[in-house]
C-alpha cells in the first residue's frame, strides 16, 4: 500500500501516527508521481474536493495513468453546487466528464455515515478503468 501527499508535514505526521506501518509513505505531487508499476486500486477520500477547480481537468486522465487496465478508482465523492471552498464539491455531470473517458462506473451508493461537513452530500463510487 502506498499513501501519497504533497505536504512534507502531512507525511511526517503520518509516519509518527502510523509507527511500524508496513506500507509506503510518499511525499510527491499527484500529477507528477510515477509508481514503478500501475496500481490495482486508488482510494479517493476528500482529494478531488480539496483540489482547486483549475486542477480538475487533469484528474481523470491522471487517475487512469496511475491505474492498471481493469484497476479501480474507489471512494467518496462530494457533490454540491457551492462555489466557495475547500472543500470544493462537484456536480454529477462534471464528475462524469472527468472520469467517463477512461472509466466505467460500477457502484454508486448514498453514504449514510459521512463526517458532518460532508453529511448528505457524499456518494460512494467505484469506477473501473478501461
Amino acid at each position: 500500500m502506498t499513501a501519497l501527499d504533497f505536504s512534507a508535514a502531512a507525511v511526517d505526521k503520518a509516519r509518527r501516527t502510523l509507527g511500524d506501518w508496513n506500507g509506503e509513505l510518499v511525499q510527491a505531487d499527484f500529477f507528477a508521481h510515477s509508481p514503478d508499476v500501475p496500481y490495482a486500486l486508488v482510494y479517493e477520500r476528500a482529494f478531488l474536493c480539496a483540489l482547486p477547480r483549475k486542477l480538475w481537468p487533469g484528474y481523470g486522465e491522471r487517475m487512469a495513468q496511475l491505474l492498471d487496465a481493469g484497476g479501480r478508482l474507489a471512494g467518496f465523492y462530494l457533490f454540491g453546487k457551492e462555489l466557495k471552498g475547500p472543500p470544493f464539491p462537484i456536480v454529477r455531470p462534471a464528475l462524469e466528464e472527468l472520469l467517463a473517458p477512461y472509466f466505467d462506473l460500477e457502484t454508486d451508493e448514498a453514504v449514510e455515515d459521512s463526517i458532518p461537513v460532508f453529511a448528505g452530500r457524499e456518494r460512494w463510487m467505484v469506477w473501473r478503468r478501461r
